[in-house]
Parts: C-alpha cells; sequence; structure tokens
C-alpha cells in the first residue's frame, strides 16, 4: 500500500482528473486580448516557423509540459507518456516535485525519464520551502544527477501548503538559501509558482538571487488550495480554503509584470493554457515558452499517441493563429500589431 507521499501524490491525480479543482470566477485574464484578423497575410502557411530554443537547447515549438507529477505508479505511466511525447514533438518536459525520489523508494522510475526523452530540455523539480527542512545545493545537484535534468525549478506555494494537512509553513529567509542552490548546482535554477502566480517584484528578487527564468504559473487554472481542500481531513481547514476559492494573480498580468521588471530573463506562462490561441496571446505580451499541464492529463493516462494527439493540436492552434495574423516567425508574432488588448488595438498606435 501506498503511504506518505507516494498516496499524496496518486491522491492529486486522481482529484485533478475528477473533479472541479479550478478556481471559482478566476480567469487567465487572457480573455481581455484577441488579434485582428489579416485577410491578406502575404505568407505561406507552410513556411511558418514556431521553432525557438530554451535552456540552450532547439524546440520545435515554444511549449513546455509543466511540472505534474511523479512518485506513485499511476505518475510513472503519466511521465513516461509524457516524456515519449514531448520527446517526438520537440517540447520541454518537466517533473513534479522530486523530494520523494529521494525520500521514498518506492516508484523512483516515475521520476527518471531521461530514456524516453534523450534530447529535449528536461526539468527536475523541487519545492523552494525544502530548503528550509534540511534540503540545500547538495540535494538539488543530487536530484539533478539522478534524473539527467537540464534544469531544476524551485516551485513556491505557500498557499497549498497553508491547506495541506501537515504542510510545510517555514518560507522565511529563503532568499539567501536561494542564491546558495543557484551558485552550486550545475545547471540553471528555474522558479515557479503552482497556479496562483508570480508577479514583478517577486521576479525581481528571484533573479537578483540568481534564478536564470520564471515560470509564473497565474491563477486561472488548477488551484491547488481547491485540490488540497478535497484532499483535507480537517474541517477547519477545508472551510477557511474556500474563503480563497478566487486567489491568485490571473496569467496575463503575471506575465505584464513580470516583463516589466526582467526584460530579457526567459518567462514561461503556464496556468490555466488550454489552447494554442491561449499561448499566442501570451507570447504577443511577453511570454517565451508556454507550460501545459492538466490539458494533457488525461491523454497521458491513456498512451504517449494520445499526449501527441493534443499536442499536435495545440501546434496547429498556434500556427493557425500566426497565419491569422500574417506572422511567419514566432518573433513577429511577438512583434505583431495585430492585437488588441482590453479593446485598445495596437493597431492604432
Amino acid at each position: 500500500m501506498e503511504e506518505g507521499i507516494n498516496q499524496r501524490k496518486t491522491e492529486h491525480i486522481r482529484l485533478c482528473l475528477t473533479d472541479n479543482v479550478e478556481g471559482v470566477n478566476k480567469s487567465t485574464g487572457l480573455e481581455g486580448i484577441s488579434f485582428i484578423h489579416n485577410a491578406l497575410p502575404e505568407i505561406n502557411f507552410d513556411d511558418i516557423e514556431m521553432g525557438t530554443r530554451f535552456l540552450d537547447k532547439p524546440l520545435n515549438a515554444p511549449f513546455l509540459v509543466s511540472s505534474m507529477t511523479g512518485g506513485s505508479e499511476l505518475a510513472a505511466k503519466i511521465n513516461q507518456n509524457l516524456a515519449k511525447a514531448a520527446e517526438e514533438k520537440g517540447w520541454v518536459v518537466a517533473l513534479g516535485s522530486t523530494r520523494a525520489l529521494l525520500e521514498s523508494d518506492a516508484h523512483q522510475e516515475s521520476f527518471l525519464i531521461r530514456k524516453y526523452a534523450p534530447s529535449v530540455p528536461l526539468i527536475a523539480n523541487i519545492g523552494a520551502v525544502q530548503l528550509n527542512y534540511g534540503y540545500g545545493a547538495e540535494e538539488c545537484q543530487r536530484i539533478v544527477d539522478l534524473t539527467g535534468a537540464d534544469s531544476i525549478v524551485l516551485h513556491f506555494n505557500p498557499l497549498q501548503e497553508a491547506v495541506q494537512d501537515g504542510g510545510d509553513l517555514n518560507f522565511e529567509n529563503l532568499l539567501p538559501k536561494i542564491e546558495k542552490v543557484c551558485t552550486n548546482v550545475s545547471v540553471p535554477v528555474g522558479a515557479k509558482e503552482v497556479g496562483f502566480g508570480i508577479d514583478g517584484t517577486i521576479a525581481k528578487k528571484l533573479y537578483d538571487a540568481g534564478i536564470s527564468y520564471i515560470d509564473v504559473a497565474g491563477a486561472g487554472g488548477t488551484s491547488w488550495s481547491q485540490v488540497e481542500k478535497l484532499r483535507s481531513e480537517d474541517p477547519l481547514k477545508k472551510a477557511a480554503a474556500e474563503a480563497f476559492n478566487n486567489w491568485g494573480i490571473p496569467t496575463k498580468d503575471c506575465i505584464v509584470s513580470v516583463r516589466s521588471e526582467l526584460r530579457d530573463a526567459p518567462v514561461v506562462s503556464s496556468g490555466g493554457m488550454k489552447t494554442g490561441v491561449d499561448a499566442a496571446k501570451a507570447l504577443t505580451i511577453g511570454a517565451d515558452v508556454i507550460g501545459f499541464a492538466r490539458k494533457l492529463l488525461e491523454a497521458a493516462t491513456e498512451s504517449d499517441k494520445a499526449v501527441i494527439e493534443t499536442m499536435d493540436q495545440i501546434e496547429l492552434e498556434l500556427k493557425m493563429t500566426m497565419f491569422g495574423v500574417g506572422a511567419r516567425t514566432l518573433d513577429e508574432l511577438k512583434n505583431t500589431k495585430r492585437v488588441s488588448i482590453m479593446g485598445k488595438s495596437l493597431l492604432e498606435d
């Protein structure tokens, strides 16, 4: 029988698959962005290029399989399917929290997916708060070595930990410890939220501490306070969690805020991403790579082929959007004026 951290990972997956775990009356904010159709795009659809680079490796499209899971039997199947699909499509693939890799002998294979994705960027993941609970650069480096990751991302989840039964709540004095990790680990270190968002002020502090890229993971998708509410056996926490069912910074606002503070740092946009059109909108306001999570999860429980079919659709949606505004490359899409933000057309500027 699975116990402790391994059981929690299985419960997380099942709740995300079967229950309504999105925030209430909280969107990504991307619905406030629309594209202005170009009836004369003056490009050949077949010439559109979606390639880019991330973590010094080429990508066929600006997409990332966001951190989701690991540390359970079900997670092993999911991560293997995601890794195979990411390798086939040329996407970045990120692991769920790898603490279980070091703390439990059970299901370590769920994290050891490099053999399924040998050439694409692979990101390992650990909770930043664990730097106050015995983890440091040595443990982060061990995770990198075990997984063969090209990067490790520190995830920030204070509200989730506050709702989670037995959550780790000491987030005090983390910045100096983050700096030590960034200085002493052999690969780039990123920072991400888990669905409540990172704003520009926090991103700047993290970047100044040595963080290489920011995954904003904004509100508008899965709410981990809702997930933990469903798991909790504490009636007080379950009741209190209801007050936070619309908590978080919308993904759009996160991107704009972070990009205003960090002009050149890579920005990943995750949090409620569902379509290639969503991706295109995020790219036009400052994102470089777009992360998808729950959009891929159900397919990943079936097969790598099912994941690839979902990825194909996302890529086609992005390509069609680029064709619809007349952008042959991602740089042209990022700089297009054929976009309207909150009713204000950039064509009017």
